[in-house]
């Protein structure tokens, strides 16, 4: 992929949307282009995470541990950013991201994160935005699951 294509790829990623397509360029640069091949974690649950990554193509499943194991609670797919939780927030990795197709990803390190956001507040109301939906869906998710709870115990 070249940088022109990475650059595209970057400003596809929702909380990119608004960068400045020099600064696309630069972050293109500066960034470590990495390659997961099927099963192969990008990050695991409860791990430090200082990078996050955004999906240039490729697939991957975000695997939550439950009682009984590991549960998919999301697909990745292009355009996708994953790691920022661990990245703005300095706490463990909520999940582990294991790739189910040949993926390749842009890292982005706190300190690139930060900057982004410092030079462009409006990247801060995106990242809000995603976070809010996955709430949203983490919270409907929760509700259908209480519902079950409550039927299987009836």
């Amino acid at each position: 992929m070249s940088m022109e294509e990475e650059v595209r790829a970057l400003s596809a990623v929702p909380i990119l949307a608004n960068v400045d397509v020099s600064k696309l360029k630069l972050l293109a640069f500066i960034s470590e282009r990495v390659v997961f091949h099927p099963g192969e974690s990008l990050c695991r649950q409860g791990d430090e995470g200082d990078t996050a990554f955004i999906i240039l193509k490729g697939a991957c499943e975000v695997l939550v541990d439950s009682g009984g194991g590991q549960k998919k609670v999301a697909g990745l797919t292009r355009n996708d950013i994953v790691g920022e939780i661990a990245v703005l927030f300095e706490v463990p990795r909520t999940a582990t991201v294991v790739a189910t197709a040949e993926t390749e990803a842009l890292t982005l390190s706190r300190d690139q994160l930060f900057t982004l956001m410092r030079e462009f507040p409006e990247m801060s109301f995106d990242i809000m935005r995603v976070l809010a939906r996955r709430l949203e869906r983490t919270t409907q998710d929760l509700a259908q699951l209480r519902s079950q709870l409550a039927q299987d115990a009836a």
